[in-house]
């Protein structure tokens, strides 16, 4: 006797391998490494008006063309390297995004710099613990909240560009600051189990 795994209702998702890797292993797990967090940061500034799936398909290539998103190495992108990222065929090649990508691994260093930490930092928006949110298998999807409105506020006072609340929350969703894996989902009880620690 065979039994179905049951995954969250992402459009495109069912049947794909590379989807449905991400999200059985890595969606929802809450991430707590500040080069991680802004990694990701980052991928979801670059996923604006795209679809994941589209980023996930090209994030080796961006991790390659971006140095492993080292935040110290980006920082220190000249000319030279805004030229290299906007003929590189493997990531999205948009100059604002690639702007934003490179500022941002400034503002990530002033922070650091600053004596803060990233990753506490961007966890204090949720009060340090995830977010359980509880959604039933089938209900429309939630694509922004109060913390994602208070975080993308704050990123933006510093600087951060492509940081709006929808796509705020979907990073949010993604680092396990909000376990949003529906209530029939196989991972809904252990990310939350994750949670509780």
């Amino acid at each position: 006797m065979s039994t179905e795994t049951i995954r969250c209702t992402w459009p495109g998702m069912n049947g794909n391998a590379l989807y449905e890797a991400y999200h059985d292993a890595e969606w929802g797990m809450p991430e707590r490494d500040s080069h991680a967090l802004w990694e990701k940061l980052v991928l979801d500034g670059f996923q604006a008006g795209l679809s994941w799936i589209t980023i996930l398909k090209k994030r080796e290539a961006f991790r390659a063309a971006f140095d492993d998103f080292d935040p110290v190495k980006v920082a220190a992108y000249g000319a030279a390297d805004r030229m290299r990222l906007m003929t590189d065929a493997g990531i999205i090649r948009s100059n604002a995004k690639i702007d934003a990508a490179i500022s941002g691994a400034k503002i990530f260093l002033d922070i650091q710099a600053s004596g803060d930490t990233f990753s506490p930092w961007l966890w204090s928006f949720v009060g340090g613990r995830p977010i359980q949110t509880g959604h039933r298998h089938g209900d429309p999807a939630t694509v922004s909240s109060a913390e994602s409105i208070a975080m993308s506020k704050a990123l933006k006072a510093k600087g951060f560009k492509f940081c709006g609340p929808v796509i705020v929350y979907a990073f949010m969703q993604a680092t396990g600051m909000v376990n949003d894996h529906t209530d029939r989902c196989f991972r809904h009880a252990p990310i939350k189990a994750m949670g509780a620690v």
